[in-house]
């Protein structure tokens, strides 16, 4: 269910400085190259980093290999643990000491 009171836009933006504590919390074991974090995709057998990619800059991550993508942080906490949007972001507003 949508919460009006969470500011999607404005929680993503505050999450951003974060991003790599928050994706070493999520996504245990992956690696920076450049301005992406690489990992394996923990939905589906993954072995080999390099498909499933987060940019730290943005937020924006996709895995090529189901042709799974998101525009945010929110996005990929609601992807990666089968919640809403708004489960998600009270989620990353744990995370990020918002909640």
């Amino acid at each position: 269910m949508f919460d009006p009171n969470i500011s999607f836009a404005d929680l993503n933006k505050s999450a951003l400085p974060y991003l790599p504590a928050i994706l070493n919390r999520i996504l245990p074991g992956g690696k920076i190259m450049g301005r992406e974090y690489l990992a394996l995709n923990p939905r589906r057998p993954d072995s080999h980093l390099g498909s499933f990619k987060i940019n730290l800059m943005t937020g924006r991550w996709a895995d090529f290999a189901v042709r799974a993508s998101g525009s945010d942080v929110t996005s990929l906490v609601a992807y990666l643990f089968d919640l809403s949007q708004t489960d998600a972001a009270r989620r990353v507003m744990q995370m990020i000491g918002g909640a």
